[in-house]
């Protein structure tokens, strides 16, 4: 076999997509699969994006939304970093919380009605290696079990069964989805082929509309890179769509410099508004690892993560004007999320460490806009060993955006799931009613004490009160690290009404634990205090 030979049949096209569209590199989670065919029938809405913006790195979600109402204690926890209470930016029909001042662009989306806060997602059992705690969000699996599918992958795999056989075809001609930035993830990757393309730089993008390819170097090694260019153009069946797509556009509105998640969610715009069938997109925006100098000492406002925080939210929010402008907004959903947040309180090198639950933000002219839970519990003393309890799992997350934004039926978004996740997933008002026909929230439990526990503090063990609404209700006990000591309730009630359960911590040292009550779309985060 001469060695054309053997790179046509050794590289599959789906899997050689170096082409480039303003310098990333673009992959195309492809497909003309039954889930774009399955979008395009009637009983689906057809048109609908979702844009996922990974922060890389584990995001500081207490510097980057701010309890303002419970500011001495969050100033106590984290005074060398901590954000002047008077520089903290409001957020539009939301008291008590606040965001980092460089977020400004963000702020004025939520002025619009455009954006939403959820506070605290996480996950039980968290994990703090940024490579596994990836690997979890993508996959929506829990942190003991290994799932080698993505989410999003699932999800298109369902609609579109035997893709890649067949594809693309006249119903669907375009990628199922498209990732800027980086090679294609687990997101993306169904239970036996990849779902996606990936564009790896903004200059391959701009390439490949352009029609041309860098040039290569002037030898051996050069020439052989130039043959396998020439292959992935010969076998890609996407690039002509991309660039079809991407020169139906002509006119954007202006984007930050120097900012290069501006420079991905612009190209995620273009092809949107050019016509795009393309169901997922995925942007990352890197970083945010920050053990040390997070923030300049003689001005906690500026320093790296200041710098990180407003580039995302000028990004988002030119992102946002662009595709108001290009007549698309109504289509797109925008959602952030990071691997894990950062411990409670700040370390001495200036930074945070490693920590569990942080802040999720959607944007969108269909997002319910405002804030979804509360400020995070702070102890009065704490310890480097404290984190953020999870108020919402992020695979409900996930799991209410297929269903109200995607307009699965809720049967179907749970088989998606892997097993023994469906009873913890809550269908939460994430976005506005209407958007999917059919589909109305569920009553939320309003009032303020609907757990409790009693003694407390307590020495052996304490009964945990609780009121809930019927149906699925789910109380979870954690530690300070975020994991799960214990499951006491997990079953359905046929009505409202109040219960109690006790909670054996003979065995346990000493120290904070925290209830955490789900009933629908409800959460509540109750402190508890063993002491000796």
């Amino acid at each position: 076999m001469n060695r054309k030979d053997f790179l046509l049949n050794a590289i599959p096209a789906a899997v050689i997509l170096p082409e480039v569209i303003n310098g990333y590199s673009v992959k195309a989670m492809t497909g003309s699969s039954p889930l774009v065919q399955a979008l395009m029938r009637g009983t689906t809405l057809t048109d609908h994006v979702l844009v996922i913006v990974q922060l890389s790195g584990g995001n500081d979600g207490l510097n980057m939304v701010i309890p303002v109402a419970d500011y001495s204690r969050y100033y106590n926890a984290r005074t060398n970093i901590a954000i002047p209470e008077n520089r903290v930016l409001n957020i539009a029909g939301v008291s008590g919380t606040g965001i980092h001042p460089s977020m400004t662009g963000l702020q004025t989306l939520f002025t619009e009605g455009k954006a939403k806060l959820i506070q605290a997602v996480g996950y039980p059992q968290p994990n703090f290696s940024h490579f596994r705690a990836t690997d979890i969000w993508m996959s929506a699996s829990n942190s003991n079990q290994e799932v080698y599918s993505g989410w999003a992958g699932r999800y298109l795999n369902y609609e579109y069964p035997n893709f890649p056989t067949g594809y693309p075809n006249t119903d669907m001609t375009d990628p199922l989805a498209i990732q800027i930035g980086s090679t294609t993830t687990l997101t993306t990757q169904g239970p036996s082929v990849n779902m996606g393309m990936s564009i790896t730089s903004a200059t391959n993008f701009y390439n490949l509309i352009n029609g041309t390819t860098d040039p290569v170097p002037s030898t051996p090694a050069g020439k052989e890179l130039k043959f396998i260019r020439q292959v992935n153009q010969q076998t890609q069946k996407y690039s002509s769509v991309i660039r079809n797509a991407a020169n139906a556009v002509t006119q954007q509105v202006t984007y930050p410099t120097n900012n290069s998640l501006a420079d991905q969610l612009k190209i995620v715009a273009r092809l949107i508004a050019g016509g795009l069938k393309t169901r997922v997109y995925m942007v990352s925006f890197g970083g945010f690892d920050n053990h040390s100098v997070q923030v300049n000492t003689a001005d906690t406002t500026t320093g790296t993560h200041a710098t990180l925080l407003q580039r995302v939210s000028d990004a988002i929010k030119a992102f946002q004007d662009d595709i108001k402008f290009l007549n698309v907004e109504n289509r797109v959903v925008g959602m952030t999320y990071s691997e894990f947040g950062r411990r409670i309180k700040s370390n001495s090198s200036v930074g945070t460490d490693h920590g569990a639950a942080a802040p999720m933000f959607l944007f969108g002219s269909s997002v319910d806009a405002g804030m979804l839970g509360m400020n995070p519990t702070i102890p009065a003393a704490p310890t480097v060993n404290d984190n953020v309890p999870m108020q919402y799992d992020f695979r409900s997350i996930y799991s209410t955006l297929l269903e109200k934004w995607f307009c699965l039926d809720k049967a179907i978004v749970e088989s998606l799931f892997p097993p023994n996740i469906n009873a913890q997933l809550q269908s939460l008002p994430l976005i506005k009613a209407g958007v999917c026909s059919g589909v109305t929230p569920p009553p939320q439990i309003t009032g303020e004490k609907i757990i409790w526990n009693y003694p407390h503090p307590f020495t052996v063990g304490t009964d945990i009160f609780f009121k809930t609404q019927g149906g699925h209700t789910l109380i979870q006990v954690f530690d300070t690290l975020g994991r799960l000591i214990t499951t006491p309730v997990d079953k359905e009630y046929a009505a409202a009404m109040q219960d109690k359960v006790h909670f054996a911590a003979d065995a346990l040292p000493p120290g904070i634990y925290y209830a955490r009550l789900q009933n629908g779309i409800t959460q509540k985060v109750w402190p508890m205090l063993k002491v000796r």
